[in-house]
């Protein structure tokens, strides 16, 4: 039977591909989409489906940075069968370069859970192999939760500095200086395509466009005013994060990694968040240390994959 690979009709939005008897994910990844869709983070334009006999089968759906028009990576992605998930893969692949997307991106959460419920990790590997992505980070994530987990103790000796007193060109001076070795994957390959320096104003210009107050972003300073340590807490469309962190390696073996933990999580709960979710490399055993004695579960590890869209897929 023919599986036609086709934008979702309005009267599929938000289920999409349902699975009979298992209404705890059809109804969360319903609600999943609909948020997408109020955070401008996808559009219903930007949903597909596979069909087959009139039925769907499958579903794939482009995700973009809110307010960017342009989709970087995909989401709720249900392959269904090897071959209806290469056809979701190449259409993706091609709906998104001819929206102007030179490259695409896409994570899988191992062991899955809601709300994209990413069954059968090893046939998505596959899938994702197959069409030209490669693995960019081997990672872990953590969450923290008000009620659950400990409030980790505040480090008496840095004192913080927000971007709203020191400006932008400290905190790009400092991530550069963590680039110069840093141990992870996707930052170095930055480094290797825009240099240091410009791999430094791509990360912090990036974590700008997510939700943030100025008095968030810190710079930590040892007694003697060497900075040592960022912390750039923020808000993503899911949740409140970590974000991006890091310790100069004049500040490395001090345990100031915990530190920067310590200080997003305090500046994020004052500001509202009873949950917390960050991330780093597999390879990061400092970050991974810190996450661990700042009271943060790994509750998850995720491998980020991406390709690049040529004239094979337009």
């Amino acid at each position: 039977m023919t599986v036609v690979i086709r934008p979702a009709q309005p009267s599929e939005l938000p289920a999409l591909t349902t699975y009979p008897g298992d209404d705890e994910r059809n109804a969360s990844t319903a609600a999943y989409l609909e948020q997408l869709f109020t955070t401008g983070c996808s559009r219903p334009e930007w949903c597909l489906v596979a069909e087959r006999d009139g039925t769907l089968i499958g579903n794939i759906v482009l995700w973009a940075v809110p307010g960017r028009d342009v989709p970087s990576d995909f989401v709720l992605f249900e392959p269904s069968d090897a071959g209806t998930g290469a056809a979701l893969l190449a259409e993706a692949g091609r709906f998104a370069a001819g929206l102007g997307a030179g490259r695409q991106a896409h994570v899988l959460d191992i062991p899955a859970g809601a709300p994209q419920y990413q069954r059968d990790p090893q046939l998505r590997q596959s899938l994702l192999a197959e069409a030209g992505f490669t693995m960019d980070r081997d990672g872990r994530r953590f969450v923290w939760e008000a009620g659950r987990d400990a409030m980790p103790a505040q480090d008496d000796r840095l004192t913080w500095r927000s971007l709203a007193e020191l400006g932008p060109e400290p905190f790009v001076d400092l991530l550069a200086e963590l680039l110069s070795d840093t141990k992870d994957s996707i930052m170095g390959a930055e480094v290797a395509e825009l240099g240091i320096r410009g791999a430094a104003e791509l990360n912090f210009r990036e974590m700008t466009e997510m939700e943030h107050e100025p008095h968030w972003f810190e710079i930590g300073y040892e007694a003697d005013g060497t900075p040592v340590a960022l912390s750039l807490p923020a808000r993503n469309p899911g949740s409140a994060v970590i974000g991006l962190v890091g310790v100069a390696p004049a500040g490395r073996g001090k345990g100031y990694s915990t530190s920067i933990v310590a200080r997003g999580t305090k500046i994020l709960t004052e500001a509202g968040a009873t949950e917390i979710r960050g991330d780093c490399d597999d390879a990061n055993i400092g970050m991974f240390k810190g996450f661990l004695k700042a009271s943060y579960r790994n509750y998850t590890d995720r491998k980020m994959f991406s390709r690049a869209l040529g004239q094979e897929v337009t």
